[in-house]
């Protein structure tokens, strides 16, 4: 166990902020399943929007890195081009 103020309190912090990174990283995995089941171009293209911008801000947070995030949205971007009118 820590002896250290300073690092019980950091110790306290990684715990709170693991707990919300990966909640925050789940919901952005069932937001990209959600997207790939979709079939109407139209509303796939609107969840695009939504899932890049949930993306984008996951990757300036660090709860998933910027590769990764670049490389979700590429590959959903192909995806949802794929789909019929």
């Amino acid at each position: 166990m820590a002896n250290h103020k300073s690092s019980i309190k950091r110790i306290r912090q990684t715990a709170s902020r693991r707990l919300r990174n990966r909640y925050y990283a789940k919901t952005a995995r069932n937001a990209v399943r959600n997207l790939r089941k979709i079939t109407n171009k139209v509303e796939a293209e609107e969840k695009l929007r939504k899932v890049s911008a949930m993306l984008d801000r996951l990757a300036s947070k660090n709860a998933i890195s910027k590769n990764k995030a670049a490389n979700l949205k590429s590959k959903l971007a192909k995806t949802v081009a794929k789909l019929a009118a």
